[in-house]
């Protein structure tokens, strides 16, 4: 299916409904746009979120807190190591 868009003046487009449709796109949904020989080409992201509850485990959730503070333990690991 092919549409033609009009670009404004800051270079933004708008997605037909169908295409958002077609490819679960809403306001709340977040795209790659790429170019590939020439073609402008979107891909929806999936969010994390979205997995939630995909994978089993018997261990017990890690406290958003606790998760910040492993991640910026992990960051300025890293630049030491640099």
């Amino acid at each position: 299916m092919s549409y033609i868009v009009s670009i404004t003046s800051q270079g933004q487009i708008s997605i037909p409904i169908k295409i958002r449709r077609e490819l679960n796109l809403d306001k709340t949904k977040r795209a790659i746009v790429s170019v590939d020989k020439g073609n402008v080409v979107i891909h929806p992201v999936q969010d994390l979120m979205e997995l939630a509850g995909s994978l089993k485990t018997n261990k017990k959730p890690i406290s958003p807190r606790k998760m910040r503070e492993a991640f910026g333990q992990y960051l300025a690991e890293e630049a030491i190591n640099q």
